[in-house]
């Protein structure tokens, strides 16, 4: 018991001296961005708090279990699936010949399934929690604190919060393509909320863009909604990673980073794609295994059209504009990286606004296609040499900068 409540407490530690730190040095610009943001920044601290204090209510109660864990999952994401669909409908109702009655219709549906899944939400999130856990342990993951602590107990406690994540800032320089500042932003955001605070913030010299989240490495984990069971699954053991790899080397250089007191991109994005390939592994290790015929995805129909190769595509237009860029030619980038968005939308694929923020973000994720750093190839090839999945999160979870990740690697 006195190890759970400790470990909750170092978590959220962990979490607060990261907020905190961030105050330390503040620049002008910092001041200026927080001027921007100010109306829209979303309170982690006092979330963490209220979400924290009822988990651990629910912990000293037992109400950490639930029964009928797969009716309930089929259910909840079977919901899910039709919300997307419906709201597919809805946009596309909104652009047509459609009268207001008939979009109405369709959005009360919408309100019901909505309502539907609140009222099922806690009892999914029980089960999704069991289930990952279970997962987990098949794989002999346990806890970071294992070498001391010889007890097979999961810590941290797999928690997961099922909901709308906060919206996030990214700021990069405009001359090359680093992430120099995330602000997390209120969930409620309109479109011209988001691009008022671009427009502010670009106004400073430098290139932003606001992103929706899928999730957050808050405790409990913070995860999308809405999503399919599939992407919840891999998020869930995503952010899970993260909190377990805070109790070690890689993790605790990567707090040092995000509070800005020893920045070292490389870290990031170790600690990101590392997270990335686990979860991924062990959510599709879920899903086979309980996924039912429901929520399976159809097949798409066969067609005599060249494939559009999105991966090939971001892969050759981040090379590009790192060239562009690291000539100089700023413009330049910035006028292909436009002419660019349109070209993937007229194939299918609306990104918002592509930029260097844009890449700055996405690119942490070295096994992404919007990543340019040999970092992804690296972490792949050690997860190759490594016996498991276990021996994998072990070596990797060590390392505390890219060359010593090139050592693991003989």
């Amino acid at each position: 018991m006195s190890k759970c409540k400790i470990g909750l407490l170092f978590i959220t530690l962990l979490m607060l001296f990261t907020m905190l730190s961030g105050c330390l040095g503040s620049t002008d610009f910092d001041r200026q961005v927080g001027e921007i943001t100010r109306p829209y920044r979303f309170q982690l601290a006092k979330w963490e708090f209220q979400t924290l204090t009822g988990e651990i209510g629910e912990f000293f109660t037992g109400g950490d279990k639930t029964d009928n864990a797969t009716k309930e999952i089929i259910t909840y994401f079977n919901n899910a699936a039709k919300i997307g669909a419906l709201e597919y409908t809805v946009n596309a109702m909104s652009t047509g010949n459609y009268s207001a009655g008939d979009i109405n219709y369709v959005q009360n549906e919408i309100d019901e399934l909505r309502s539907q899944n609140a009222a099922r939400r806690a009892a999914t999130e029980k089960a999704l929690e069991e289930q990952v856990r279970e997962a987990l342990s098949q794989q002999g993951i346990y806890s970071p604190l294992d070498k001391y602590v010889k007890i097979k107990v999961g810590f941290p406690p797999v928690k997961i919060h099922l909901g709308d994540p906060p919206n996030l800032l990214i700021i990069s320089p405009r001359d090359k393509i680093e992430n120099i500042k995330e602000v997390e932003l209120v969930p409620e955001m309109s479109l011209e909320d988001m691009e008022k605070i671009e427009s502010d913030v670009d106004k400073l010299g430098v290139s932003s863009i606001v992103e929706g989240l899928g999730g957050l490495s808050t405790y409990p984990s913070y995860v999308l909604s809405d999503s399919s069971l599939q992407f919840t699954l891999e998020t869930a053991v995503h952010e899970w990673i993260h909190q377990y790899l805070a109790f070690t080397p890689l993790g605790f250089r990567y707090v040092l980073d995000e509070a800005g007191l020893r920045p070292d991109n490389n870290i990031a994005t170790i600690n990101e794609t590392v997270a990335d390939m686990i979860g991924k592994e062990i959510g599709d290790i879920i899903y086979q295994k309980y996924a039912p015929p429901e929520t399976e995805q159809s097949p798409s129909p066969p067609t005599s059209q060249p494939t559009f190769d999105f991966n090939k595509e971001m892969r050759e237009i981040r090379i590009a504009v790192d060239n562009y860029l690291a000539q100089g030619e700023i413009d330049q980038a910035e006028a292909f990286m436009e002419q660019k968005q349109q070209y993937l939308a007229e194939n299918g694929y609306y990104i918002r606004k592509l930029n260097q923020a844009y890449f700055a973000f996405h690119g942490t994720y070295a096994d992404s296609p919007t990543s340019s750093s040999p970092i992804g190839k690296e972490i792949s090839q050690l997860r190759e040499q490594s016996a498991s999945l276990k021996d994998f999160l072990d070596s990797a979870a060590g390392i505390t900068s890219q060359d010593e990740l090139i050592k693991k690697l003989g």
